[in-house]
């Protein structure tokens, strides 16, 4: 069964709570999503790591409910000082 972009953005929101989260159906399926998400959570993580952390909110869904997600990830910008 696939998943709804609004039930991964859940998903995300509840593991960060102030990110800039965008999902996109690449395909029109539910199965194929790309992830844009910017969250100061990701700030000094490697790319890898940043990942990991997308993985775990979640749930185990991936490769199971959802099975394709692109991943852009990033910390916001640092505020000027």
């Amino acid at each position: 069964m696939a998943m709804q972009a609004a039930d991964i953005e859940a998903l995300l929101r509840e593991a960060f709570p102030t990110a800039r989260i965008e999902i996109q159906d690449l395909a029109g399926d539910g199965d194929h999503y790309a992830a844009t998400i910017e969250a100061e959570e990701f700030r000094g993580l490697n790319r890898v790591q940043q990942h990991q952390l997308v993985y775990a909110a979640l749930k185990g869904k991936m490769g199971g409910e959802l099975h394709a997600l692109a991943l852009q990830t990033s910390a916001p910008p640092a505020a000027a000082s």
